[in-house]
């Protein structure tokens, strides 16, 4: 099977996001907690549900976690019809007065903690059991509540942390303080750690969709290199580069295309499918969508302003724009391969013979060609626009070698870093770096092939900030330090008896 994509509903028995109103009453007909676990059967639909989750957060059209990790850089503006459609992810593009009821970072806040919640569920009741894959789902799990936290802790800083749900429905059940960023790290390094015991080989893994030993590796790794701790990072990036499950796809033009999907650079993918013949009377964009509605969101948009003729794209709803500095920094590098797997400048749009027919907002001269717009990524039934089935690359090989070049770099050993480096550009079309590029100055090579690679990868800005190099790079677009972090949820504050106005994160 090319993709499983589940939309199992396993048993949240305690949900411990703040989404909903403590009063809630269970739904009727659930399973009882205290025998779902014997069975290996419903213990794998569980961790089933974990991706499904996952998908969820990353798909969800406006209040999608892969969106609102791009908008801060600067090699995205938010797009859309005008500067008030979506208002709340033009504030966090413009870094202006961004609401502490924001909905999209409300939405992400609390997806993560669903997700979080059903993985301690997992964790508690497996880890109670006596099942022959009892060491794989506890592993599986961990590494899905790492990977949340991480997310939470790199986009909120200081969060509460929930390893067990609670066990009655109050307020006073609910209340959790913030723990600290290091206290948070120090729980996902741990989860890492069991998920790297007990996960499989990417060659032995159930399914391709799947985390495997290798991307829990990948992870640890990069957290310490966020954390930095870039010399205990370098031997977990090393075991995925020196494991030949692992490596680039050769054609950097298909990296993001169907051709490629779980494939060997791929660590860590969200699955989509194109079957389900959705149109406008049965399309649920505000729920789970297994089709891809990010990609319809992000096409260069329609409506008069573009003309895709030649181009092969289709149009959509004109989100997510390259800005004018990462087209630019394409061509200072002489980087004409990935540049057309990722962006494609105004003069290459009339040359394929489209065109732009309007002024589109935010528009600074070109669309995007990653996770753009395919008619060849979408189906023939039901409305083209709500069927797109492209996998969004939540964590690459790619990736790992930067982050082992930085690492590698760091710690004084700059051929080891060169040699990272250059497989990423080599697989580019471009040739290697001086070998008599080292410290400061290949550390800026580095920092300039990552924008490249993982542009619109919802990396780039959470690099600048622990790399210090936010206000230089975004000042003249309104950026303060203030925006390093997004506020924590109002909805939160309101509800975690353990948290008050003065948690809020600085400046909100």
């Amino acid at each position: 099977m090319k993709k499983i994509i589940c939309s199992v509903m396993v048993i949240f028995f305690m949900t411990v996001s703040c989404s909903s109103d403590f009063t809630e009453v269970a739904p009727v007909g659930v399973l009882e907690s205290t025998t779902f676990f014997n069975s290996e059967s419903n213990t794998e639909e569980a961790l089933i549900g974990l991706y499904d989750l996952v998908q969820f957060n990353n798909n969800a059209a406006f209040h999608s976690a892969f969106f609102i990790k791009v908008l801060p850089g600067d090699e995205a503006n938010a797009g859309g019809g005008n500067a008030t459609d979506q208002k709340q992810l033009q504030e966090i593009d413009d870094y202006a007065n961004i609401s502490i009821s924001n909905p999209s970072l409300e939405a992400v806040w609390n997806k993560e903690y669903k997700t979080i919640a059903l993985a301690n569920t997992i964790i508690e009741n497996v880890e109670a059991g006596n099942l022959s894959n009892k060491t794989f789902a506890i592993a599986e799990a961990k590494f899905m509540r790492a990977w949340c936290y991480f997310e939470l802790t790199t986009m909120w800083g200081d969060v509460p942390l929930r390893l067990e749900n609670p066990t009655t429905i109050s307020a006073e059940a609910f209340a959790k303080p913030k723990s600290t960023r290091a206290e948070i790290y120090t729980q996902i390094k741990a989860d890492l750690t069991d998920a790297i015991a007990g996960l499989p080989d990417k060659t032995a893994v159930k399914h391709n969709f799947r985390v495997s030993k290798g991307a829990a590796q990948a992870l640890l790794g990069k957290v310490l290199v966020f954390e930095g701790k870039t010399l205990e990072a370098i031997p977990y990036l090393k075991a995925v580069i020196d494991n030949p499950a692992h490596g680039l796809e050769s054609d950097v033009s298909k990296v993001w295309l169907k051709d490629s999907e779980f494939g060997k650079e791929s660590l860590f993918e969200v699955g989509f499918i194109t079957t389900k013949g959705y149109d406008w009377s049965n399309q649920t964009i505000g729920g789970r969508f297994e089709s891809n509605i990010f990609i319809q969101l992000m096409g260069a948009r329609g409506d008069g302003y573009f003309n895709l003729t030649g181009t092969g794209l289709r149009n959509g709803w004109g989100f997510n724009l390259p800005t004018a500095k990462i087209l630019n920094a394409f061509d200072t590098a002489g980087d004409v391969n990935r540049k057309a797997a990722t962006v494609m400048s105004e003069a290459e749009l009339n040359a394929f013979g489209g065109s732009l027919t309007g002024t589109p907002w935010d528009y600074e001269g070109g669309i995007r060609t990653k996770y753009a717009a395919r008619t060849s990524e979408t189906s023939s039934g039901g409305v083209a626009a709500l069927n797109y089935g492209t996998n969004l690359r939540l964590f690459r090989y790619a990736e790992v070698l930067l982050l082992a070049a930085e690492a590698y770099n760091k710690e004084g050993q700059d051929d080891k870093a060169r040699i990272e480096l250059n497989k990423i550009r080599n697989r580019a079309g471009l040739a290697d770096v001086s070998s008599s590029l080292t410290g400061a100055n290949l550390f800026n090579a580095i920092v300039n092939e990552k924008f490249l690679e993982l542009a619109f990868e919802g990396q780039r800005f959470w690099d600048l900030v622990r790399w210090g190099r936010a206000t230089a790079e975004l000042s003249s677009k309104g950026y303060t330090s203030k925006n390093n972090l997004y506020p924590i949820p109002a909805s939160e504050i309101a509800k975690n008896k353990a948290l008050t106005s003065a948690d809020q994160n600085p400046g909100y």
